[in-house]
C-alpha cells in the first residue's frame, strides 16, 4: 500500500480539450510509452473545474466519464439521446466522451468533479462520502478528495485528517477497508484492466 497526501498547491491548471473553460488537474496517469502526457495518452485522469457558462462539452473519442456537481446545484447534461440530472450536489452521472453533451445552469454557476478514463484501460467508479461508515477497498488506485472542509479517514487501523481541498491518494495491491469518520468527500477508484 503506498499513501500519497496531494495539496492544492500540488495541483495543475490546464483548458478544456475544447478550450472553453480551464480545469484543475488533481492527479492522473498516461502511458509510460509516450513521450507527451496529452489527451491521446491519457489512461485516467482525476479533475475538477468551475462550469460558469452553458456550452457544449468537449468531445473526448474513446474515453468514459463520471461526474458529480460538489458546489452549486441546478446541472443538466443534454444530448441528442438523453438528459443526464445533475441538479442535485453529489449525484454521479456516468457517459461516453463520444457523446453530444450540451450544459444547462438551472441555478447559476457550479464546480464539478471529472473521473475520466481510456475505455479498456480501467474500471472508474464515483461516489460521495456523506455519512460515517466503512467501505471495502479493492486492488487498484483511490482518491479521497476533502471537498468541503477537513475530512477525518480511517484506512484499515490508521487515522488520517485530509486537510480542505487535498486529496489522499492511495494505491492498493490487495483489499482493504476505508471509513469516514468525519467530514464530507468524494471517492473516484481506478481499477487497470489486464
Amino acid at each position: 500500500m503506498k499513501i500519497t497526501l496531494l495539496k492544492p498547491e500540488d495541483y495543475t491548471r490546464s483548458p478544456w480539450k475544447n478550450g472553453g473553460g480551464i480545469l484543475t488537474d488533481i492527479t492522473g496517469a498516461h502511458r509510460a510509452d509516450s513521450p507527451v502526457k496529452d489527451w491521446d495518452s491519457l489512461l485516467w485522469r482525476f479533475a475538477s473545474t468551475p462550469i460558469v457558462t452553458p456550452g457544449p462539452f468537449s468531445y473526448m473519442p474513446g474515453i468514459d466519464r463520471l461526474q458529480m456537481v460538489v458546489k452549486g446545484r441546478g446541472l443538466v447534461l443534454k444530448s441528442p439521446m438523453q438528459e443526464f440530472d445533475e441538479r442535485e450536489p453529489f449525484t454521479t452521472v456516468r457517459f461516453t466522451g463520444e457523446l453530444e453533451i450540451v450544459t444547462a445552469l438551472e441555478q447559476g454557476p457550479v464546480e464539478v468533479v471529472n473521473l475520466m478514463a481510456r475505455r479498456g484501460a480501467a474500471e472508474i467508479e464515483l461516489a460521495a462520502l456523506r455519512e460515517p461508515g466503512e467501505r471495502p477497498l479493492s486492488a487498484g488506485t483511490h482518491l479521497v478528495y476533502a471537498v468541503s472542509g477537513d475530512c477525518s479517514l480511517r484506512l484499515n487501523s490508521e487515522d488520517i485528517l485530509v486537510p480542505d481541498g487535498s486529496t489522499l491518494k492511495v494505491e492498493l495491491t490487495e483489499a482493504s477497508g476505508l471509513a469516514l469518520v468525519s467530514g464530507l468527500a468524494v471517492l473516484a477508484s481506478i481499477q487497470p484492466v489486464g
